[in-house]
């Protein structure tokens, strides 16, 4: 795993080969931020992230990179979770907040509300098509906030009520959910 830009660029992560976890691509990543900068400028904006789902926590370490102000990364599989315990201390920051636990709970009971929420869920998930609208009727995103949902060719979102774009990558589908 590597981090793509920001003041870690280029460093690199060796994810045990026991991992379950699928990360997101390196090529799928880049492209995905490249749209994200038209939503924010992660230095200047003090943008409060949650990454969901977290796995290795290649999404977490590219946003404190990029100059995140706040990241919670929430991931079940407790290897999963030390694992981006490490990679967060290995780089000295204090910007990211791991939590093992279960996703759903986490959605259900937090009371925080971010500028960014990233959900990268396995694809064979079957709640996941539920994501986005316990995004919002739990109200986690700020006014403007966005919200992007990592997943298969299998789905589509294009109905939601708070559906914005889709981006494809690959085998790797984006879809950005705004409030309306």
């Amino acid at each position: 795993m590597r981090v793509i830009s920001g003041i870690y660029k280029r460093k690199r992560f060796d994810v045990p080969r026991s991992f379950k976890a699928r990360p997101t691509t390196d090529f799928a990543k880049e492209n995905l931020f490249n749209v994200l900068n038209a939503y924010f400028d992660f230095e200047d904006d003090n943008v409060q992230a949650l990454d969901l789902f977290a796995g290795t926590g290649s999404i977490s370490i590219e946003l404190v990179s990029r100059g995140c102000e706040r990241v919670v990364a929430v991931e079940r599989d407790r290897q999963h979770f030390a694992f981006i315990k490490k990679v967060m201390e290995d780089v000295k920051t204090d910007r990211c907040f791991p939590i093992c636990g279960d996703v759903f709970k986490f959605i259900s009971k937090t009371s925080e509300k971010f500028d960014f929420i990233f959900a990268d869920p396995p694809y064979a998930l079957k709640e996941l098509g539920t994501i986005p609208d316990l995004i919002f009727h739990f109200d986690l995103l700020k006014e403007d906030g966005l919200f992007v949902l990592e997943h298969g060719k299998d789905y589509s979102f294009a109905d939601h009520p708070c559906f914005e774009e889709h981006r494809e990558y690959g085998s790797v589908n984006f879809s950005f959910f705004r409030r309306k």
